[in-house]
């Protein structure tokens, strides 16, 4: 299964920082992100890209996780020579992430 199958990611990005939050679609799926979209495993997933750090906050009234990505953007949207290498782009990648129901 794919992140995209339990959840809807929102983005936004300022200078080389992007945030990334990640929503359940049920309230019954959080537990899964929480288990399963770990700062480490989203890191791994954008092994690519040159990720200086990132930091995992949890909103459980939200069923949300988000991420703060510092260093994934190239120096910016107006520095970067990258086509699309904004918060939206890094967010649909994420949502290909793949993650274990059975961990569950």
């Amino acid at each position: 299964m794919i992140l995209r199958d339990i959840a809807h990611a929102r983005t936004g990005d300022k200078g080389d920082i992007s945030q990334i939050a990640v929503f359940a679609f049920r309230p019954q799926d959080y537990p899964l992100l929480l288990a399963q979209v770990t700062a480490e495993r989203v890191a791994a997933h954008f092994a690519g890209l040159p990720v200086r750090h990132i930091r995992r906050y949890e909103l459980p009234q939200l069923g949300a996780l988000n991420f703060v990505l510092e260093g994934g953007l190239s120096g910016g949207v107006t520095r970067s020579l990258a086509l699309d290498a904004h918060g939206k782009t890094l967010s649909a990648q994420l949502l290909d992430m793949e993650i274990d129901i059975a961990q569950a």
